[in-house]
């Protein structure tokens, strides 16, 4: 299992559950999501593994509207 944690400039941040977020450029700023993943693509497990955590920016479909042609 997983936590997730987001933070003010909308990056997702996963580690391991139970695990402390990294000390990473906006350290202090990050927000615990209360919902736990059991399960996360293969690619994310691997970095988890390797590093500790893995750090990507958060898409937000919510601001993409779709173009009807």
């Amino acid at each position: 299992m997983f936590d997730l944690y987001v933070n003010d400039s909308d990056e997702l941040l996963v580690v391991p559950q139970g695990a402390r977020p990294p000390i990473i450029g906006s350290f202090g700023k990050w927000r615990k999501k209360k919902t736990r993943v059991t399960s996360v693509s293969q690619e994310i497990r691997s970095v988890v593994q390797k590093q500790g955590h893995y750090i990507r920016k958060r898409s937000d479909s919510r601001k993409r509207i779709p173009t009807e042609t």
